[in-house]
């Protein structure tokens, strides 16, 4: 049976494609753990069980807010980040596998071939040992 040339390409472009999704799982890890913070946050901010029945206590209840507002924010245009590398890591995933899917292809594609041209030796063979064997025959009758 023949190699297949493009064997250490595909080894490569499966060391690729793992890369790549290790990278993706990673995205996705922190997207994860970034709206969870986000919705403890505003868990927080919806549960703040502050009387106010004073000044102060409304200027802290202000000032608690316009934090925590400020802070959402952020988280917001952290998580949009999060979702612009998560949505790049899967079409570079799909990159990757698309790449090592053909190699693959191409690597079934040669080991059919490969055996089909074995089958064909091989039957060749056997038709020529057929073919002395019934002249060997022949001959002797």
């Amino acid at each position: 049976m023949s190699t297949f040339r493009l064997a250490g390409l595909l080894r490569l472009r499966k060391l690729q494609e793992d890369a790549v999704r290790a990278e993706l799982a990673r995205a996705r890890a922190t997207e994860h753990d970034r709206r969870r913070r986000e919705q403890r946050v505003r868990q927080v901010l919806g549960d703040s069980g502050i009387d106010a029945s004073s000044a102060e206590a409304v200027q802290s209840i202000a000032a608690a807010r316009a934090s925590s507002s400020s802070m959402l924010g952020e988280l917001d245009a952290l998580l949009a980040q999060d979702r612009r590398a998560v949505a790049d890591a899967e079409a570079a995933h799909a990159a990757a596998k698309t790449r090592t899917t053909q190699l693959e292809k191409l690597q079934e594609h040669h080991a059919d071939r490969t055996r089909r041209a074995d089958l064909a030796a091989e039957q060749s063979v056997l038709d020529d040992h057929a073919g002395r064997v019934g002249q060997r025959r022949g001959g002797d009758a």
